[in-house]
């Protein structure tokens, strides 16, 4: 599969010099398997960009939303298949206890917040609510689960059927406020059993150590948590996602160099930088 990072911001960063490299846009990953299957992980600002990448003859599109907090909706509504009646748009994501997923976004996506309702949208639109189960999309089998964030949130674990694994956990606080990362079995820790030996791991990294104190609880990692994860998990190779807005390229650059040096990860880091494409 092929996986493209559109979106790598918890929210929108000012552009500008200072934000070139690693890019402004809110969460967006395309994957595209051997066989033509699309698949788009999360709705951010970044999802403009991959629409103009989807070709002509696509006919069916399917977008696996991890949670509905706005940086990872806010460019739903500008998604081009959305306005192609030859389209299939399939939209998956969690429910809530008391509103299923369609009724949960009718909020974002009908007057006053944006001027379109979800009931004119001319593509052949579709529903699915997700917390906990395995679906078949095309050639990929895909494994989603409960994690921790605030609000209900889903990570992804996604499997080419000729082979290749991809766990997609861009909002994700698996340590919640522990001094060192556990060191439990990893079943008992948020989030373990979609990454375990991934190929491919796009893991939220929003803080430095001397930041995350500051944010217990807001459901985001330190850089050195996400490296402890990778290990944890034993992935192959790990991408920190969901930076924050103010951080700039410069400060990504040493904060991932710096937590590195300190973790000395046994896998490969790749930083993610909007527009980067991997091979899985």
């Amino acid at each position: 599969m092929q996986v493209t990072l559109w979106g790598t911001r918890g929210s929108l960063a000012t552009p500008g010099p200072e934000t070139a490299r690693y890019g402004g846009n809110t969460s967006c990953v395309g994957v595209v398997g051997r066989e033509g299957t699309m698949l788009v992980l999360d709705a951010g600002t970044g999802i403009h960009r991959l629409a103009a990448t989807i070709p002509e003859s696509m006919r069916r599109v399917d977008i696996l939303l991890t949670h509905l907090h706005m940086d990872h909706i806010q460019g739903l509504g500008f998604f081009a298949p959305l306005y192609r009646p030859d389209v299939e748009v399939h939209i998956w994501g969690p429910g809530s206890t008391t509103l299923r997923l369609q009724a949960r976004l009718m909020r974002y996506l009908s007057p006053p917040l944006f001027p379109v309702n979800m009931s004119e949208l001319p593509c052949k639109l579709t529903f699915h609510d997700i917390s906990s189960r395995d679906i078949d999309i095309g050639e990929f089998r895909i494994c989603s689960a409960l994690v921790c964030h605030p609000g209900p949130t889903v990570g992804y674990r996604i499997t080419a059927l000729k082979g290749g694994v991809l766990t997609y956990l861009p909002d994700h606080e698996p340590a919640l406020a522990a001094l060192r990362f556990p060191s439990l079995p990893r079943e008992w820790t948020s989030g373990a059993m979609l990454a375990a030996e991934a190929d491919l791991l796009i893991h939220d990294g929003q803080y430095s150590a001397a930041e995350y104190p500051g944010h217990c609880g807001w459901g985001h990692s330190s850089l050195n948590q996400t490296l402890a994860f990778g290990t944890l998990t034993e992935v192959k190779q790990l991408v920190p996602f969901h930076h924050d807005p103010d951080h700039t390229d410069t400060d990504l650059d040493r904060l991932m160099a710096e937590a590195i040096e300190e973790s000395k990860p046994g896998y490969r880091v790749t930083p993610g930088i909007e527009g980067t494409t991997f091979e899985v």
